[in-house]
């Protein structure tokens, strides 16, 4: 299938008081029609200014550096403003994260609505224009729309903005659709809504999306591809899945996971592996040398008689089918050590130790610099 978005080495920099400043740095991703494609990663990693970036949106402070951008195989990376017009709405449209950003609080939604179908329908007009103004609330899921057109935005909770917000983006029937953060300003319920609505809408109309947050779990849940980044820098590209079984490094290992991956400092000698004084496995291939080590809560096996890794449990939490416990470790980088394993476990919570032996595809091996850069090793 060919690519409907390509970008490539794509730079982007701001002039500042202080000097030039690189927000996003040789970036270079594809999407293809119907995939739901996830930019995240903390907030200021340039995950917006990348999307503004390909839709012309960015202020006159900003300038590009170098790569390109091609829409069905289209280079529109230098298009002027008055050719990128003909494009906004039917080639590409976008959400943002402040519905009160793209509404105009003295027109009815329904005059909004309206006026952005005209923009691709000049045409259209009457019974019909309503009609398409009808069909594009419900598509929404606002219901009663035949009522609620002649509200204007304040009339409407947040939730509600943000769906009158993606019909305006859905009038054109673009090929790709923008979401930068749109359920970052909602309640968490209204949040789950949002997310399913944009889900269910995409498969339904088969809208390329590109989906920017700042939340892992948002992201693993709704696309089919993702884009981790860190300080303007794509750390990793990939199926969600596959990112969190085989993470490039320290960082992406560390972004993804509820709850988080587990991290200590360790050491390799004699190609086994140290976590403290604990002699936890064999890591074949790998030099001696300091590590992190990261381990996925699920990574845990109880082994009370065999184990070879061994914390001090604080506390169990009960979590139906799984158990989640507590406890902590000298080498942890963190305040605790959560593991969760069977129910069927039963973990002594007083108990001055508790022993497991660690799944080998669970545990992840890093350089102990800056980088923390993945080293393989082979698992038998």
């Amino acid at each position: 299938m060919a690519e409907l978005l390509e970008v490539k080495n794509l730079s982007v920099s701001f002039f500042t008081p202080a000097g030039e400043v690189q927000a996003v740095r040789d970036v270079s991703f594809s999407l293809r029609a119907g995939e739901v494609l996830a930019i995240v990663g903390e907030s200021g990693c340039g995950k917006s200014v990348l999307c503004k970036s390909i839709l012309h949106l960015l202020p006159p402070s900003a300038r590009r550096k170098s790569g390109t951008i091609a829409v069905n195989g289209r280079d529109i990376t230098r298009l002027r403003e008055r050719e990128l017009q003909k494009l906004r709405g039917s080639l590409f449209s976008m959400v943002f994260q402040d519905p009160m950003t793209a509404l105009n609080p003295s027109m009815t939604v329904g005059a909004q609505l309206a006026a952005a179908v005209r923009v691709h329908a000049p045409r259209l007009r009457g019974a019909a224009l309503e009609q398409r103004v009808l069909e594009l609330m419900r598509l929404v899921g606002i219901d009663r729309p035949e009522e609620r057109r002649g509200l204007y935005p304040h009339h409407f909770s947040g939730g509600m903005r943000q769906r009158v917000v993606l019909a305006i983006a859905l009038a054109g029937d673009p090929s790709i659709l923008f979401a930068d953060e749109p359920t970052t300003a909602l309640d968490v319920t209204i949040q789950a809504q949002i997310l399913d609505l944009l889900r269910e809408i995409q498969q339904k109309l088969g809208t390329a999306t590109v989906f920017v947050t700042h939340d892992q779990e948002e992201a693993m849940s709704i696309s089919d591809m993702i884009v981790v980044m860190k300080f303007g820098v794509v750390q990793q590209i990939g199926k969600p899945q596959d990112v969190y079984d085989n993470p490039a490094n320290l960082f992406v290992a560390n972004f993804l996971g509820t709850p988080p991956i587990n991290i200590f400092t360790g050491h390799v000698k004699g190609e086994r592996l140290f976590i403290g004084v604990d002699n936890v496995m064999d890591v074949p291939g790998v030099k001696d040398q300091d590590v992190f080590v990261g381990i996925r809560p699920e990574g845990f096996i109880l082994d009370m008689a065999n184990g070879t890794l061994c914390c001090k449990p604080q506390n169990v939490e009960v979590m139906g089918r799984d158990v989640s416990v507590v406890s902590t470790h000298e080498a942890s980088q963190k305040p605790m050590v959560r593991s969760i394993i069977d129910a069927d476990n039963k973990v002594d919570a007083s108990a001055d130790v508790v022993r497991y032996r660690i799944k080998p595809h669970k545990i992840f091996l890093f350089t102990r610099d800056d980088e923390g850069v993945r080293i393989p090793f082979e698992v038998k």
